[in-house]
């Protein structure tokens, strides 16, 4: 069954193409991008739209507007191919591909979400409470890298970005695209009052 994964809450998108669990092809690019990289995904692929089976998609947390813009690709596409969905944390498909590190993303306005013993946490990556030895990866660990008490491997290391081929491996209880929920752990700047 081909599986079409992407996430879009983070500044580096992700997008794969998977037969069960062969990855037959993985882009990263920009959130704009993402119909772009489906396309070329499934032409690389040589296959159809209508071949699709389901579609997995990172909830996030992460950039408010990237997780929108994934959920609402995933809604279209299933509505339009009559597939189903399933939603994946953006932290645990980080924490995927980064065995036994902590997957920290930046959240804007000097914060840092993170997960912390298999529990989503915001706050301030001094408050980031770290085992010794600790591993950190994401795009929050290379930024704050001077603020976390950890080892952050380089910049370029591949740990750093939640790769598609992790949301579909961790992918579960497909269903309807509308039943399928952002990961907000903060009230988004346009509500505060």
């Amino acid at each position: 069954m081909l599986t079409l994964a992407f996430d879009t809450a983070t500044e580096v998108a992700t997008a794969a193409l998977l037969d069960d669990t062969e990855v037959l092809g993985e882009r990263t690019t920009r959130a704009v991008r993402l119909l772009e990289d489906v396309d070329a995904l499934l032409r690389q692929a040589g296959a159809h739209p209508r071949e699709l089976g389901r579609l997995a998609v990172g909830i996030g947390p992460g950039s408010f507007t990237g997780v929108r813009l994934g959920l609402a690709t995933a809604r279209g596409l299933a509505l339009a191919l009559g597939v189903p969905v399933a939603g994946v944390s953006t932290l645990e498909a980080l924490a995927a591909g980064a065995p036994g590190a902590v997957p920290v993303i930046d959240a804007k306005r000097r914060e840092v979400f993170a997960l912390v013993a298999g529990v989503p946490w915001v706050g301030t990556p001094a408050d980031l409470a770290l085992e010794p030895d600790a591993v950190c990866v994401g795009d929050g660990a290379i930024r704050y890298r001077e603020s976390l008490d950890a080892e952050i491997p380089s910049d370029e290391d591949e740990r750093h970005v939640p790769r598609a081929r992790f949301h579909a491996a961790l992918a579960r209880d497909y269903g309807p695209a509308e039943l399928v929920e952002p990961l907000y752990l903060r009230v988004p700047d346009a509500e505060k009052a």
